[in-house]
């Protein structure tokens, strides 16, 4: 089983690539750009990656992007990350950036993309792996930021394919940037938001009716309202679940718990993906083998999940198909069900 789940083709559609900076990449871009760490060793930091709450993790993650500031650096970190997606099985990728992270630091907007760019150009030419940008707005930060920022993005919308909302979410609701979400829905954009995490199911409503997004990142939380369920269902909006991510960060106390196979048999478009995989222990195959084993998954809830990763991307109607096609015919083991 652990071979059909890398092997399944299949599509990750929640992941922030600074989230991907794994410790020992950490340590060479600091000694490369002579930033100063908080931390002696790669394996002092790994031991620092105990979080109780989304906060504490944003803390220590906003403290490791210092390390990204040149347009290589950008390159080295998205290209890292789309090896090991190729390797889990993942055929397209759609990328989470925060360019205020960076850009709040003096590092140049286009020295980001044009890393990230040209990562996803290269692994593209190399292994095949297609892959969209997502840049995100950090939602503690003022609608202003976020409206500069997305000023800062027009000279690359060919390279941007959607808008998201992201950070910290308790207090700070998807209604905040609704103004900001219109801007960019006019000039072009697509929309996806974080909604109902650690916020309650009226986040996603929000999501929903005033930024107008096209998937919900996370939105566990949609099971606390039965007619959020209903229309979320009628509507097929996706979920971009994080397993390990809701676990590490507390939303659910152990994977046990996790609402996912709930979500799933209530007929909602749910997705698996990795997060922040470098602060949460698993990348995409980690996060399916995790819910396969505890939730007692079957080969065809794994089929459906790989099916609906394709379904709520952002690819065209015929690289769909394609990719769902490949999956039907793909050759695993059908004794899942029973381990």
């Amino acid at each position: 089983m652990d071979n059909m789940i890398r092997s399944l083709p299949k599509a990750e559609l929640h992941i922030h690539i600074e989230g991907s900076l794994e410790p020992e990449m950490m340590f060479a871009l600091a000694e490369r750009n002579g930033v100063r760490l908080p931390y002696r060793s790669v394996e002092e930091a790994r031991a620092a990656y105990a979080f109780s709450d989304l906060q504490s993790f944003l803390d220590l993650y906003y403290e490791g992007a210092r390390v990204l500031m040149e347009e290589a650096d950008f390159f080295d970190l998205t290209a890292a990350y789309l090896k090991r997606a190729h390797s889990d099985g993942v055929r397209h990728a759609e990328i989470f950036f925060d360019p205020q992270t960076h850009t709040d630091r003096g590092v140049p907007f286009a020295a980001v993309v044009s890393g990230i760019h040209a990562a996803q150009a290269a692994a593209a030419e190399e292994s095949g792996i297609s892959s969209k940008l997502i840049m995100c707005f950090l939602r503690d930060l003022s609608v202003d930021s976020a409206l500069q920022t997305l000023q800062q993005a027009l000279p690359y919308r060919e390279w941007i394919v959607a808008v998201g909302l992201d950070s910290a979410e308790v207090g700070h609701p998807p209604e905040k940037f609704a103004a900001v979400f219109e801007a960019a829905l006019k000039k072009g954009f697509l929309s996806v938001a974080h909604a109902g995490e650690e916020g309650p199911p009226e986040y996603i409503r929000q999501a929903l009716d005033l930024l107008h997004v096209s998937r919900i990142d996370h939105g566990v939380r949609c099971l606390e309202d039965p007619e959020l369920v209903d229309r979320l269902r009628a509507e097929r909006v996706p979920l971009t679940v994080c397993p390990l991510s809701n676990v590490k960060l507390r939303v659910f106390k152990t994977l046990a718990e996790h609402n996912l196979k709930r979500l799933l048999d209530a007929g909602l478009c749910v997705t698996v993906n990795s997060d922040d995989p470098a602060y949460f222990g698993g990348y995409v195959a980690e996060n399916l083998r995790a819910i396969r084993k505890t939730l007692h998954l079957t080969e065809d809830d794994i089929r459906a999940l790989a099916r609906n990763s394709f379904e709520a991307s952002f690819l065209s109607e015929e690289e769909k198909q394609r990719y769902v096609d490949e999956i039907e015919r793909f050759e695993g083991s059908r004794d899942c069900g029973s381990r």
